[in-house]
C-alpha cells in the first residue's frame, strides 16, 4: 500500500475518521492492529519478522534493566544485536555473501553450492530493525526506562507512518507519545494535511517526472554520453531527494494529524557547503543513528587522526551497505567517507549552525558560499551514480561515458512530449527550491497563517492544483522501500 496511491487515501481517511471517535484508552490498539494491516497488505507472512523483533527486544529491554550483573546486561543486548543484524542479513544480505564467496572461488577452482533461498526482501526491514535495536541500547545505557506494556511497545515499532521508510525514531521520543492522550486539533491536522500535500507534490511532480528522463538515459547508457549523462545524473540527484524527503513529509504530517511528532529527516542539504554539513541535512534520522551508536562508540574524534580516518570510513561503508545489498552501495559509502577526510584533513569542512565565512566582503562571503554548494552538489552527484548503477562495472562505465563526445546526442529532447516533461520538471523543481529557501527565511508556515483566509487557501490550491494536474500518478514505488 504506497502512500501516493488511492488504497492508502481510503485506508488513512478511514483510520482517522476512527481514530478520533473511539475512546483514549483503546486508540493504541487500533492503531497497532492498523499497522499490522498495513504492513500484512505487502506480505502477510513476513508480518512474523516485526513479531520477532518486537518480542525478543521487549523481554531483553526489561532483562537489561532488571539484571544486576552486567554480564547478564551484555549478553541479553547481544542477544537483542545478533537476532536483528541476524534478520536483515539472512534477509538481505545472504544472496550478496553467496555470489561474494563464489566469486572468490572461482579462480581457486573452489566452487559453493548453496541451497536456493532468495527470499523476497521484506520492505522496511532496515528501518524498523534498526529503530527497535536502538531501544535497547538506550535501555543499556540507561537512557530509558523499558517499556512495560507490550502493546505499546509493538506499536512503537511499527507505527505505520514510519514503519517502512522512516524516520528512524527514537524510543526516548516517540514511545511517551504513545500514552498522551489524543484529542481532534483543527490547527494540526491543517498542518499535517499541508505536509502531506506538499510530500506528494515532491513525489509525484518532480520525483516521478523526473524518474522518466532517468531511466530512459541510465536505462541504455551504450546509447548515450556527455552532457546527457550528466543530465541524467543531476536528475537523479533531485529525483532521490524529492522521492525520500517527500515520503518523510507524507510520513511525519500523517502522524500529525493523528496527533504525534516525528523529528525532521531533510533539512534543504543541496544547500551544503561541504559533504560534512551534507550529512547534517540528509537523512537527519540515519545519520544521528549512526553517529550515536557506531562513530561515538567507536570513539569518535576523541582519538588520534589516524584512528579517526578508520572511524569516518567504518561508519559510511556500514551506512552505505545499510542501503543495499550490493558492493555499488560499498563504494558509495567509502566515497562520503572520502570526502569527509579529505575536507577535515585540507580544513574545508563546514557545520550546519557555522556562519558562512569569516570575511567581511560580502561578494566573497557569498562566492565561497557559492562555489562550497557546487562543489558539494557534484561530488554529491559523483556518488549518486554509483547508487544508481546496478554494478560497479556499470557506474564506472557511465562516468567514462560523460568524456565520449561520439554518443552525445543532441536530439534527445527533439520530440514535444520531453520538451514539455522537461519544461514542467524546471519549472516546479524551481518553484520547490524557492519555497524551500523562503521558509528557512522566513518560516512560510507561520507566514501563511498570519495571512487571510483568502490568501491561506489560494496558496493551498495551487499546490494541489500542481498535484493533480501535473503529477505522474502510476504510483511508482518510493525509492527507499527497497532498503
Amino acid at each position: 500500500m504506497l502512500f501516493n496511491s488511492i488504497e492508502f487515501m481510503l485506508f488513512f481517511i478511514i483510520i482517522v475518521s476512527v481514530y478520533f471517535i473511539i475512546p483514549n484508552k483503546m486508540k493504541w490498539i487500533f492503531l497497532l492492529a492498523a499497522s499490522y494491516y498495513f504492513y500484512m497488505c505487502w506480505r502477510v507472512e513476513y508480518i512474523v519478522l516485526i513479531l520477532l523483533s518486537t518480542i525478543v527486544d521487549y523481554i531483553c529491554g526489561i532483562k537489561i534493566h532488571e539484571s544486576d550483573r552486567k554480564s547478564f546486561k551484555k549478553l541479553y543486548l547481544l542477544i537483542s544485536i545478533v537476532v536483528n543484524l541476524g534478520i536483515l542479513i539472512i534477509f538481505k544480505y545472504h544472496v550478496l555473501i553467496e555470489d561474494t564467496l563464489v566469486a572468490i572461488g572461482r579462480p581457486f577452482n573452489i566452487y559453493y553450492i548453496f541451497p536456493d533461498t532468495r527470499f523476497l526482501l521484506p520492505v522496511g526491514i532496515s528501518f524498523y530493525t534498526f529503530q527497535t535495536l536502538s531501544y535497547t541500547i538506550d535501555v543499556y545505557r540507561k537512557k530509558k526506562i523499558p517499556e512495560r506494556h507490550l502493546g505499546i511497545f509493538a506499536l512503537y515499532v511499527s507505527f505505520f507512518p514510519q514503519l517502512v521508510a522512516g524516520p528512524i525514531e527514537r524510543s526516548v521520543h516517540l514511545l511517551p507519545q504513545f500514552r498522551k492522550k489524543k484529542t481532534f486539533d483543527y490547527c494540526r491536522v491543517k498542518s499535517g494535511a499541508i505536509l502531506v500535500l506538499w510530500g506528494l507534490f515532491k513525489k509525484l511532480v518532480i520525483a516521478d517526472r523526473a524518474a522518466i528522463f532517468v531511466d530512459d538515459i541510465y536505462g541504455h547508457p551504450e546509447l548515450y554520453g556527455g552532457i546527457l549523462v550528466v543530465f541524467a545524473t543531476y536528475l537523479f540527484a533531485y529525483q532521490i531527494y524529492c522521492d525520500f524527503s517527500g515520503y518523510s513529509d507524507i510520513a511525519i504530517g500523517t502522524a500529525r494529524i493523528l496527533g504525534y511528532s516525528l523529528m525532521r529527516n531533510f533539512d534543504r542539504p543541496y544547500a551544503s557547503r561541504s559533504i560534512s554539513e551534507f550529512w547534517q541535512r540528509w537523512h537527519i534520522s540515519l545519520s544521528t543513528w549512526f553517529r550515536d551508536y557506531v562513530y561515538i562508540p567507536l570513539g569518535g574524534n576523541r582519538v588520534k587522526h589516524g584512528r579517526w580516518c578508520l572511524n569516518i570510513l567504518i561508519v559510511f561503508v556500514v551506512s552505505g551497505m545499510w542501503h543495499g545489498a550490493n558492493w555499488t552501495f560499498f563504494v558509495w559509502g567509502a566515497l562520503h567517507g572520502i570526502f569527509i577526510i579529505c575536507e577535515r584533513t585540507l580544513g574545508v569542512a563546514t557545520d550546519i549552525k557555522s556562519p558562512m565565512t569569516c570575511e567581511k566582503n560580502d561578494f566573497v562571503r557569498v562566492l565561497r558560499h557559492g562555489i562550497g554548494i557546487i562543489v558539494t552538489f557534484n561530488l554529491v552527484s559523483l556518488g549518486w551514480v554509483f547508487f544508481r548503477a546496478a554494478t560497479i562495472s556499470d557506474a564506472f562505465a557511465i562516468i567514462f561515458s560523460v568524456f565520449d563526445v561520439s554518443r552525445i546526442d543532441l536530439c534527445y529532447f527533439e520530440t514535444s512530449q520531453k520538451t514539455y516533461d522537461l519544461r514542467v520538471l524546471v519549472f516546479w523543481a524551481f518553484v520547490m527550491e524557492l519555497m524551500q529557501f523562503m521558509h528557512s527565511k522566513y518560516k512560510l508556515d507561520r507566514w501563511l497563517s498570519n495571512q487571510n483566509i483568502l490568501v491561506r487557501w489560494c496558496c493551498y490550491y495551487f499546490l494541489l492544483f500542481a498535484v493533480l494536474m501535473f503529477g505522474e500518478f502510476s504510483a511508482n514505488e518510493f525509492i527507499y522501500f527497497q532498503f
